[in-house]
């Protein structure tokens, strides 16, 4: 067997069903590795995450320059981020929402209208979830999570792509020019929708096998590897009945005629999120990401007040005589996402997911506790860089192992309602914490996020089982006890 030089080394495992040797998804994956083909799955799941971010960043630069235009209140302001985070709630097909009213926002004649479209774009950008999952089940069991952070780099680069393209564009052409142009990776993304590969796993699910081993076949050919010897076969469902193991997993990438799905089917998945063996996984999960999404959020909005030279009370602590200061701090705070997924990918499969996040959370607190105290310029910024660095370490880490957590059969459903959950933390938290902000109450807002992060890794230590070097399975086993939903 070869291999090039990027595919991880291979992993056969067969078994014998009567007579035939056989093998499933997840052992294929194993001895095919993770090369050339992954490549272009993984850029192309990667464009959805930089066009998310690239959306969520501008809210830093367009909120202060339309206070300022239409002469907002600071909540005016705050909504602005509540509505995107509140409409993110869509599916895949959404992304050509996100293209269409993130372009139109650009013509906003007044506030509302603003409010409105801004809100359709997070409903567009509620797909982010699905992408994931989709790239996840091409990824072999083997350094899952180094492969899987590598999306966290296209998070990274929209996000300080976004701080550079507002330095250069709003100050010459104006906020409504950076709306529009910060469409354009949407846009690339329905540009190559009608080339990507569907799931094999998720072929598997729905009896299509012969269309599953083609595509493994295909992965195995461009990697320069092989598949191993036997039939494959669907994982086992175990704890499912017919019509739930068939019906309930959504086609990630699916055409629109795949997509109208039926409700009851969707109501069935969502119910099994809250089964005897996923509802503490589930709770415990939906906590740890709130807290984080509030955390992440608030870090980027704080570094954004603090430096516009709004305030009513001077604690604009970042504001300097440079006019492009709020440009300046912003890029640089963005920057910290770079060091922060060299620490998740560093330990993340040396200490697993848990403690990974964990052990950001604990270090998220130590940078933001010296401002609950007045500090200079210069240690302020340093400090919100450290817990920048640290919350993106833990919400790349807490995204993967939310994914893996789950079972194929309610991967999506699990992944989706999670991600919702930490969306709502994005939703409150320019409400709150920024509000905190921007009326003098800076120590207040510092110490909720203590608490958040506190909370966060208290409740993602209590999560039954870590995924770590794990396989992903299909369905609930309900022989086991205490595996919850990891196949081993």
């Amino acid at each position: 067997m070869t291999a090039t030089p990027m595919n991880e080394p291979a992993e056969t495992s067969v078994r014998m069903d009567g007579e035939n040797l056989v093998y499933t998804v997840d052992e294929a994956l194993a001895s095919v590795g993770f090369g050339k083909f992954q490549r272009p799955v993984l850029v192309y799941a990667g464009l959805a995450f930089i066009a998310e971010a690239m959306e969520v960043m501008i809210l830093s630069f367009v909120g202060p320059a339309v206070k300022s235009q239409w002469d907002l209140s600071s909540s005016q302001e705050s909504l602005l981020s509540t509505a995107v985070f509140g409409g993110m709630k869509g599916f895949l097909g959404a992304t050509l929402l996100t293209c269409g009213a993130g372009l139109l926002s650009a013509f906003s004649p007044n506030y509302a209208y603003l409010v409105i479209l801004r809100c359709l774009v997070g409903s567009g950008l509620g797909g982010g979830s699905v992408f994931s999952s989709w790239f996840l089940e091409f990824v072999p069991a083997s350094h899952r999570g180094k492969r899987m952070l590598l999306l966290s780099w296209f998070w990274a680069f929209g996000s300080i792509f976004e701080a550079f393209l507002a330095w250069m564009v709003v100050p010459r052409l104006g906020w409504r020019w950076l709306l529009a142009v910060s469409c354009l990776p949407a846009f690339a993304l329905l540009l190559f929708y009608s080339h990507v590969p569907e799931s094999p796993r998720y072929l598997c699910m729905k009896g299509r096998i012969n269309d599953a081993y083609n595509i493994l076949e295909k992965i195995a050919l461009l990697n320069q590897s092989q598949l191993p010897p036997g039939e494959l076969v669907p994982d086992s469902t175990i704890g499912l009945d017919e019509e739930s193991a068939t019906s309930e997993y959504t086609p990630l990438l699916s055409t629109t005629e795949k997509m109208d799905l039926d409700f009851r089917s969707g109501f069935q998945s969502f119910l099994m999120l809250f089964s005897s063996k996923l509802i503490r996984t589930t709770l415990l999960l939906w906590e740890s990401l709130f807290g984080n999404v509030f955390s992440y959020y608030g870090i980027i909005l704080l570094t954004s007040e603090l430096s516009s030279g709004q305030s009513r009370c001077g604690s604009n602590l970042l504001k300097s005589e440079n006019p492009d200061s709020l440009y300046i701090n912003v890029f640089i705070s963005n920057l910290a996402e770079l060091p922060g997924i060299v620490l998740s990918a560093t330990i993340v499969d040396r200490i697993g997911r848990k403690l990974t996040v964990a052990v950001a959370f604990v270090l998220a607190g130590i940078f933001l506790l010296p401002l609950v105290y007045h500090q200079s310029a210069t240690l302020t910024m340093s400090f919100l860089f450290g817990a920048r660095m640290s919350t993106k370490a833990a919400l790349s880490v807490a995204t993967i192992y939310g994914l893996e957590l789950y079972p194929t059969s309610v991967r999506a459903t699990g992944a989706g309602a999670a991600y919702a959950a930490g969306k709502v933390g994005g939703m409150i938290c320019p409400l709150v914490a920024v509000g905190l902000v921007t009326n003098c109450q800076i120590t207040e807002a510092i110490i909720l996020f203590e608490v958040l992060m506190a909370v966060s890794a208290v409740c993602v230590m209590f999560i039954p089982v870590d995924t770590k070097g794990q396989k992903l399975c299909d369905s609930i086993d309900v022989s086991d006890s205490k595996q919850v939903v990891v196949g081993q």
